[in-house]
């Protein structure tokens, strides 16, 4: 899963797993945000709405847990 680590000078921080690479803006859709999870779509990074909703999904059982 790719997702945005962050955006600074021009550039984007993507992370995959245990790697970091950088991806122009202008690669990146315009609604792509910082910790947007992503796919690479004929060369344009997209928000990846499935992986998001996992992402979420998965952030939400952590906090119920730790209110347990």
């Amino acid at each position: 899963m790719l997702i945005v680590d962050r955006i600074e000078d021009g550039f984007a921080v993507i992370e995959d797993e245990d790697k970091h690479f950088e991806a122009a803006v202008s690669e990146l859709a315009e609604d792509v945000r910082e910790g947007d999870a992503v796919i690479l779509e004929n060369g344009v990074y997209i928000k990846d709405i499935s992986a998001a909703e996992k992402l979420r999904s998965e952030i939400l059982k952590l906090q119920n847990d730790l209110w347990e």
